[in-house]
């Protein structure tokens, strides 16, 4: 799997940059809902070539409002339809504990995309992190990734000037950025 995951990988938050983030968590199937152009976006990287990874923090399993099962059911109702529209996740990290509970897996800590990148077999500085908020960018910063923030999320964009370290782009959306990268870094 190594030499599969070497270059062009692009690792992305999940909520806020594929789907509608809630202020109340997706807690269900039926709360999923794509941002315009995500699904498009997730095809378009994956016909360039780059593997796509998802890096999320999902609190909502340690505090008890969502279980592991029902967030699993979540994630194979997105991949199917991502997998719909052409596109494919080539694996999923999530941190589910809560913000309190001081884990190195919880975005702004870098352990996850270091953990994705053991097991995956590539280089976080070869890598592009994408998020809509300064946790993901600080992230990505962290582990050494190119970063990029989309305003589809959390933050708007006299926020995002003032994140520091500040990403390489912001972007509208998912889209914005996917097109982008296939361009050329």
């Amino acid at each position: 799997m190594e030499r599969e995951f070497r270059r062009r990988v692009v690792l992305l938050d999940r909520d806020g940059v594929i789907n509608i983030n809630r202020d109340d968590y997706v807690k269900s199937v039926e709360e999923v809902e794509f941002i315009p152009g995500a699904l498009e976006a997730l095809s378009r990287l994956n016909a360039a070539g780059w593997k796509v990874v998802v890096i999320s923090n999902q609190a909502c399993v340690g505090k008890g409002i969502i279980s592991e099962e029902t967030l699993q059911t979540i994630t194979q109702k997105m991949e199917k339809e991502i997998a719909e529209a052409g596109g494919e996740i080539a694996a999923v990290y999530y941190c589910t504990h809560r913000p309190e509970d001081g884990c190195d897996c919880r975005k702004p800590a870098p352990g996850l995309i270091e953990r994705a990148s053991r097991e995956l077999g590539f280089n976080p500085k070869d890598a592009v992190f994408i998020g809509d908020a300064e946790a993901d960018i600080k992230a990505g910063k962290a582990a050494g990734c190119r970063t990029v923030l989309v305003l589809s999320g959390r933050i708007s964009r006299t926020e995002a000037e003032q994140i520091s370290p500040a990403p390489e782009w912001i972007v509208n959306n998912l889209l914005e950025a996917a097109d982008r990268l296939i361009a050329g870094w």
